[in-house]
């Protein structure tokens, strides 16, 4: 028994270290805006689906590789297994603080383009493809599902998984509601396309004109907020 609710409370940190690297995937800005322009095309329901479908296999794929590395069972602590992972967690957390300041930095620059004309709002970092929605295939969406993921968070999530503990039926509903959480916004987009298009469509279409105009500070805020969770999570961790 003893065994059983030490196992559960090593279940507990990893539940909400996926809870907020699921959030932060969600709230993604530049994921939401190239699916909006999927779904917005012709047949951009079903090219929805398929950018869907190939965005929740990326996750389901990146934990099952992790599960069969480790068997579902964690590797005990402070073996050089679970040091290596939170290790990487560390790294990544530092990466994206990083990426967030250099983010940061190289606004004001942007901004001054922007302003100057040099430079339309929101067109220099969107992959030139997002403007031809109109003749891609569901294929096509599905590749934008995979290389629109944001590996770094998608790399985070996978470290955590490490610790997954399959004994424990709990375990499995946490990585379903991972799966689930980091999907969710999609999903929501999808819905309301397919029971109100046009409305949706509307609706989607003045909420990608906004993210346009504010993803640089949404990114940097996700960024931000994910590498300090990581790191720290991770220091304390090594530490104690």
């Amino acid at each position: 028994m003893g065994k059983a609710r030490s196992s559960d409370a090593g279940e507990q940190p990893m539940v909400l270290d996926l809870f907020v690297i699921g959030l932060m995937i969600a709230l993604n800005p530049l994921p939401i805006m190239a699916f909006v322009l999927v779904v917005s095309a012709p047949g951009g329901v079903w090219k929805g689906l398929a950018f869907i479908l190939a965005w929740l296999g990326c996750l389901v794929v990146v934990i099952a590789l992790v599960l069969l590395v480790t068997g579902g069972q964690p590797p005990p602590p402070r073996s050089p297994p679970s040091t290596a992972g939170l290790a990487v967690r560390l790294v990544i957390g530092i990466g994206l603080v990083a990426y967030a300041e250099h983010r940061r930095r190289r606004r004001p620059a942007a901004d001054a383009a922007r302003t100057s004309g040099e430079t339309p709002s929101g067109s220099a970092e969107e992959p030139s493809a997002l403007t031809r929605m109109d003749r891609t295939s569901a294929w096509s969406a599905a590749g934008l599902g995979v290389l629109l993921q944001p590996w770094g968070m998608v790399a985070a999530a996978a470290a955590t998984v490490l610790q997954a503990d399959l004994s424990h039926g709990a375990t499995y509903l946490a990585l379903i509601g991972f799966c689930l959480l980091a999907t969710s916004t999609l999903l929501a987009m999808e819905l309301y396309m397919v029971f109100a298009q046009e409305r949706a469509a509307r609706a989607l279409t003045g909420m990608r004109a906004w993210l346009s105009d504010h993803k640089d500070p949404a990114i940097v805020l996700g960024c931000l907020v994910l590498g300090v969770w990581l790191a720290a999570r991770s220091l304390y961790e090594l530490t104690r």
